[in-house]
């Protein structure tokens, strides 16, 4: 059976809306990602006890696995009013770092090349590494994420 999936533009809008003394002094960006053509997007809810992997990366699609170098583009959004949630960015050399996700912000990865998150991040100098993973604890009581993730 052929794919009757035709790959598409994914187009991400930022803008910011703030009016100082009077002057408009928000932005907006537009990004546009060409090719997706597998997309992923759910709620994960994650508590204090336990970290909860939510996306993972690898050379092989798998459930809740994606291909390291098909990722283009990742957005986390804490759907929490109150609590934060601590994202732990994981690379291949144990090299990770965390981030704090306050309630109605976002993280947000992208990668407009062909090589996804393959040499995509380091916290111990400018040698870059392959994602493995992405994961999640509350602070102090459970929290929804919503995770999208698209790929080419």
């Amino acid at each position: 059976m052929a794919s009757t999936i035709s790959a598409a533009d994914l187009k991400v809008k930022i803008t910011e809306e703030v009016i100082l003394n009077g002057k408009d002094q928000g932005g907006t960006t537009e990004l546009t990602i060409g090719s997706i053509n597998e997309v992923s997007k759910r709620i994960v809810t994650t508590d204090s006890t336990n970290s909860t992997t939510v996306v993972s990366f690898s050379t092989v699609s798998a459930g809740g696995q994606w291909i390291e170098s098909d990722v283009r583009y990742i957005r986390i959004t804490n759907l929490d009013d109150t609590n934060f949630a601590i994202l732990n960015i994981e690379g291949d050399a144990s090299t990770d770092f965390s981030v704090r996700l306050d309630p109605y912000a976002s993280f947000l990865v992208t990668s407009t090349s062909t090589t996804g998150v393959v040499d995509y991040g380091d916290i111990s100098g400018v040698t870059l590494e392959d994602l493995t993973a992405i994961k999640a604890t509350a602070d102090t009581a459970a929290v929804d994420l919503e995770i999208f993730v698209a790929a080419a």
